[in-house]
């Protein structure tokens, strides 16, 4: 897709995809930083050649290029009013391995984490790891010099950047990598050589870089002056402007150094000196094989950052901080509550700081012996009080808990949030009690607190003080800040970027860091490498105030806006703000997890959650209409979110899409009306009801494929999409006709549940309905129908809440003071069901909220309500087979972001000899209508084939597939012609 702007001419051999509509230019205005600029175009490049007519057409009609991998920078690197050329989506590939000499040769849109699992069959390992290292990749990783948590070791990307392929600014290609003093001095003579010779002759742009570097770098005025301004060399982790300091550092400069290479110039650039085609890099030895963490809790940040200086001393992979700050936001998130099961609070009762000390070893027992003698020596200096030592899969908890860090910050309530301004300051570790005593002394004097989390062993935490930047103050406040800050991190010699690079955050800061005739040698190295100014502009050099572009201005208003669900201590507005770019949605089906299935499919940054966010905070804040969501920029953005709810979850700042989405569309609906098709998936249940009087001729027609592809196409349904039919009677009147007297009905002991016979269940899955009543029955239940309407879900997933609220309101009137912990009301259908626990409480009307809430307390899954009666000892497992099985579980999305995987697990485990394993698979691809919609049938089906289609197709025919939901199971019927029974149906035919 090619969009056209007469203000810029699109050359004719450019190949890949250019957009200058407003959506695209809207998603790429920010990234994970404070900034917003709205760039002229959007380009999405194919090939080298098409990189090569962008700098053609930035070089003639004077439009900078702003280079973007995954865009989650945090200093405004890839924000910028030029074109923003994203190479995430095609330059992918790890081009070559040589496992002998231990490097890898790969394009910059690798992601750090697919890059090690590709390398750990060689035994190898990319080190450097940053936080958001399973969408981070690795063009980015050179932009920014990452480091990451395990930076004691492995230092940053810098220290394995062997060579790079790059263009220059006139369009030439061009490679870098080490020079010997030999081969250095034989390139600076043939450089030099070619100084007045015939135009044919003359030096290349790579030649004159290097005979001006040489310059700079043999004067020893320069010299000395780099020597004494630069941040101090014991400092691992510094980004303070061009490293030239490390250039210098290197032979012929400094003898006995390092070869020359210009990669230790380019790593921390930021995209304003070249642009990276391929990038080779030094691998290391797989990390030590037992993995163990030492979480030291202490009172207070000074207490934590002594007690760091002591764990350096045992040689540790990591040493993390994460404050209680950040603690007690995880406790208000439902994924990550799960990762904090190690966390013992405080003697008062509040929330401690933790030091998380990674001693992996060889063995379990070296760990155990250096976390031991590590603690004596903590205690004996009155360091922590808990100092718990976990292995195996409890680690992984630890990091994901340690890496949503900064998602975590975004969830903070209200306009005031965790800022990205003086965060990433790094000193001497030696200096880091004192300096974080001091910085904290500031704060304290404008009445400010800060958080503190990150990598305590290297001398660099994460600081990011509490502001509100929609007012007057909050912009004072972050520019006095910085100013503050970097006046004393200069009195430590310290460095104002550790790792997240200068961009446009720190850049005006430089001078005062390196001293003014340093940053003028920085001048003169752009200047030199980019004459025209084509690569980036405005970052590390030459920046804008650090207080201008911000994405908020001072004094912006929060509009007060009328909805349909609540959102409790903030407006609508503010909970999509709560999204910080962070990025987490990015991921691909590689790392696990669910968000973003469509992402995971079109590999498109409109289709990430965080673009979702992104473009209702923008027309909810800038437009002029007086309905605000009335805008079909949203609509395009949206189109492709099948409200799986992951985002609810694994979104660390909980920015629940799928609800914002159903939000946009009823207020999209008032001013539009309600598309027919809609109408017909909301109404569902109904229709389903009116057909049950004549199922035959249902099923005539969506059981045979002529006529099925004619209807499907008559409603916009896709043509291929088969249909679910209608069983010959529903659950509700087979329960009413047929159960009571059926020999299965014998309760025990006054065991009782109720039973929602959901829509999906009630009309197209009765079997498994009745399967599951039979097997309740066996187990000794009294299964009882109560009076209840649909769920809504239907209504919900198409964003017809004025309907969906009616149909919750009669639900919970109906079953107000029914349910209750004794009589709990069980579903079968996650999404039906789960809406008494998700949606219900925050759409029904405010007088019956409060019966919502308890109601929800009590509405389980069918896993969920078996493993509940597991726990209480009333389920005897003897009831069923002792014959060997391997059970195979997808996940029912909902199920897994509002419940728990683990309930299904535990209950298919029933049968002490079957084998249960759960499918790493995330979103099935059928998302109630949206997998039958003829627009978005074949995502549905790219969804599908991420990791479940393919699962399911190469199991052996006796393996039993189980899924809960019934989309799913009709997306395994479809997409792998196999059946998946529901859980309730295998453990009714593995009774004895």
């Amino acid at each position: 897709m090619i969009a056209h702007d007469e203000s810029i001419v699109l050359p004719a051999d450019y190949t890949g995809d250019f957009f200058t509509d407003d959506t695209l230019r809207t998603l790429y205005a920010t990234d994970a930083s404070a900034y917003r600029e709205m760039p002229r175009a959007v380009a999405i490049p194919r090939t080298v050649d098409d990189l090569k007519v962008l700098i053609r057409l930035a070089q003639q009609q004077g439009i900078p290029l702003i280079p973007r991998t995954a865009g989650t920078s945090l200093a405004g690197q890839v924000v910028g009013a030029g074109i923003v050329v994203d190479v995430s989506k095609h330059f992918t590939k790890i081009l070559e391995i040589n496992p002998d000499e231990r490097w890898v040769r790969v394009q910059p849109g690798v992601v750090r984490d697919e890059l090690n699992l590709f390398l750990k069959p060689y035994g190898l390992y990319f080190g450097p790891e940053t936080s958001t290292a399973n969408r981070a990749m690795i063009g980015g990783m050179v932009g920014n010099n990452s480091c990451g948590s395990n930076s004691v070791v492995y230092r940053a990307t810098r220290e394995h950047t062997l060579a790079v392929k790059a263009l220059l600014a006139d369009g030439s290609e061009v490679a870098f990598s080490s020079l010997s003093g030999w081969d250095y001095t034989k390139a600076v003579a043939e450089a030099s050589r070619k100084v007045g010779q015939t135009p044919a002759d003359q030096p290349t742009l790579a030649d004159q870089i290097l005979l001006k570097t040489n310059a700079i770098l043999a004067n020893p005025t320069n010299q000395a002056e780099i020597r004494a301004q630069f941040p101090k060399p014991t400092i691992e982790r510094r980004n303070t402007g061009y490293a030239l300091d490390e250039l210098l550092n290197c032979e012929p400069f400094t003898p006995g150094g390092e070869p020359f290479n210009f990669c230790k110039l380019i790593a921390g650039s930021e995209g304003t000196l070249c642009f990276l085609t391929e990038i080779t890099l030094n691998l290391v030895p797989l990390p030590p094989k037992e993995g163990g963490l030492v979480c030291v809790h202490c009172h207070t940040i000074d207490e934590s950052l002594r007690a760091t200086l002591v764990a350096l001393k045992y040689k540790p992979q990591a040493v993390e901080l994460i404050d209680d700050i950040i603690l007690e936001r995880a406790d208000s998130n439902a994924e990550q509550r799960k990762n904090s099961f190690f966390v013992q609070k405080t003697p008062t009762g509040g929330f401690p700081i933790i030091l998380v000390v990674d001693l992996s070893r060889a063995t379990r027992a070296e760990v155990e012996e250096a976390a031991v003698q590590m603690e004596a020596e903590m205690r004996a200096a009155g360091l922590g009080y808990h100092y718990p030592l976990l292995f195996g899969d409890d680690t992984k908890k630890i990091w994901i808990l340690r890496k949503a860090g900064l998602g975590l910050l975004g969830n903070l309530p209200g306009d005031e949030k965790a800022v990205a301004v003086i965060e990433d300051t790094a000193v001497d570790v030696n200096d880091l009690p004192d300096y974080i005593r001091e910085f904290n002394e500031i704060l304290k004097t404008h009445n400010m607190a800060s958080v503190h989390y990150a990598h305590a062993g290297s001398g660099e935490l994460h600081l990011r003080p509490i502001i509100n930047l929609k007012t007057a103050e909050g912009h004072r406040q972050f520019r006095l800040i910085a100013e503050e800050i970097a006046t004393l991190v200069k009195k430590y010699n310290g460095s104002l970027s550790g790792e997240h690079g200068d961009g446009r955050l720190r850049g005006e800061f430089i001078p005062q860091m390196v001293g003014a005739h340093n940053y003028e040698l920085m001048r003169q190295v752009k200047q030199l490498w980019d004459p025209k100014g084509i690569f980036n502009p405005g970052k590390i050099v030459d920046t804008p105030p650090m207080d201008t572009y911000l994405r908020y201005e001072a004094n912006q208003q929060t509009p007060d806006f009328q909805t349909y669900f609540r959102y409790h201590d903030q407006t609508v507005l503010q909970h999509a703000e709560q999204c910080n770019g962070s990025g987490d949605c990015r991921k691909t089906e590689l790392s696990g997890g669910t968000m973003c299935p469509s992402y995971m499919a079109t590999r498109n940054e409109k289709d990430t959650t965080r673009a979702r966010a992104n473009i209702l905070r923008e027309m909810l804040t800038r437009s002029p209409k007086e309905n605000r969501f009335d805008h079909d920029e949203i609509k395009k953005v949206y189109d492709l979110c099948l409200s799986c709810k992951a985002c609810k979850s694994e979104c660390p700042s909980n920015v629940d899409v799928a609800k914002l989405k159903a939000e946009f569309l009823q207020h999209y609906y008032d001013a539009n009306g309600v598309p027919i098709r809609s109408q017909l998936v909301a109404n569902f249940a109904r229709l389903s009801g009116l057909a049950s009087y004549v199922p035959w001729a249902w099923n005539a027609v969506l059981g045979t494929s002529a006529l099925r592809r004619i209807a499907n196409r008559l409603v916009g349904f896709h043509p291929d999409r088969t249909m679910p039919l209608l069983h010959s009677t529903t659950l509700s009147a087979w329960l009413k006709r047929t159960w009571p007297t059926a020999p299965e009905n014998k309760p025990v002991g006054g065991k009782k549940v109720y039973l929602f016979a959901d829509e999906f269940t009630n009309f197209n899955d009765v079997s498994v309905g009745q399967k599951a009543v039979r097997l309740l029955g066996k187990l000794g239940y009294e299964v009882i129908l109560p009076e209840h309407g649909e769920s809504g879900r239907a209504a919900l997933s198409k964003g017809m809440l004025k309907y969906a609220k009616k149909l919750a309101e009669r639900n919970i009137l109906a079953l107000r003071g029914l349910v209750t912990d004794d009589s709990p009301l069980v579903g079968l259908e996650p999404s039906a069901i789960l809406t008494f626990r998700d949606e219900y409480p925050d759409l029904v009307d405010v007088s019956l909220a409060e019966d919502a809430r308890q109601i929800a307390k009590n509405a389980l899954t069918f896993e969920e309500f078996i493993a509940r009666e597991l726990d209480n000892k009333r389920i005897d497992p003897q009831v069923f087979t002792e014959a060997k099985r391997l059970v195979k579980v997808h996940g029912h999305c909902q199920q897994k972001a509002v419940s728990n995987m683990a309930h299904s697990k535990r209950i298919l485990a029933l049968p002490k000899n079957y084998t249960v394993e759960l499918i790493p698979s995330g979103c099935c691809g059928m998302a109630g209508s949206f997998g039958y919609e003829k627009e978005h049938y074949e995502v549905s089906m790219q969804v599908g084939e991420l990791v479940l289609l393919p699962t399911v197709r190469e199991q052996p025919a006796d393996v039993i597939i189980a899924a809960a939901g019934t989309s799913c199971r009709h997306q395994i019927h479809d997409g792998a012609h196999r059946t998946a029974l529901h859980p309730a149906e295998v453990l009714y035919e593995a009774l004895r």
